[in-house]
């Protein structure tokens, strides 16, 4: 595997441009709100300009935005605000209908295969990527996008039937 050389500079603007999108993406992934997907958002990039890691390749920033977004994802479920507070029916925006049945169905499964079914198609990692991100085995990853494939396809399946 040919490793990714790091950005032109370690400029926080230019590394919080870069990968705004992904970490946006798996923290709206994790918490289905656009708020909170916004609390997540700011509180990595804040952790991020305030501890100013030193990595050797593009692929280990990739992968510790990853995991910080990953923790403060989970820290957020655990928070006393999350478990006292209850939200106002809130309707994400989608560019397409397909795009927010997706988000549905996705919303459907449990966190640890909504996980590994974004970080597989949506950033593109490889099974063994996902598994040291995770902190799983190669062979957890590959029977965990098995049966969240199987979950959605019955999901899917039960929604063309009503």
């Amino acid at each position: 595997m040919e490793r990714q050389p790091l950005l032109g500079d370690n400029c926080p603007d230019h590394v919080i441009r870069f990968y705004s999108n992904m970490v946006y993406r798996l923290a709206f992934a994790r918490t289905g709100s656009k708020n909170d997907a916004d609390d997540v958002f700011q509180e990595v990039f804040l952790r991020y300009v305030k501890k100013r890691p030193l990595f050797q390749t593009e692929e280990h920033r990739k992968a510790w935005l990853i995991r910080v977004t990953i923790n403060c994802s989970k820290n957020f479920w655990r928070s006393w605000w999350k478990r006292k507070v209850e939200y106002l029916e809130e309707a994400p925006c989608f560019e397409t209908r397909e795009d927010a049945d997706l988000h549905h169905e996705l919303q459907q499964l449990a966190p640890k295969y909504r996980e590994v079914i974004h970080l597989f198609y949506y950033e593109d990692l490889s099974v063994e990527e996902i598994g040291k991100i995770l902190d799983r085995k190669k062979s957890t990853v590959r029977t965990q996008l098995t049966r969240a494939r199987a979950m959605l396809r019955n999901i899917l399946e039960e929604d063309c039937d009503v």
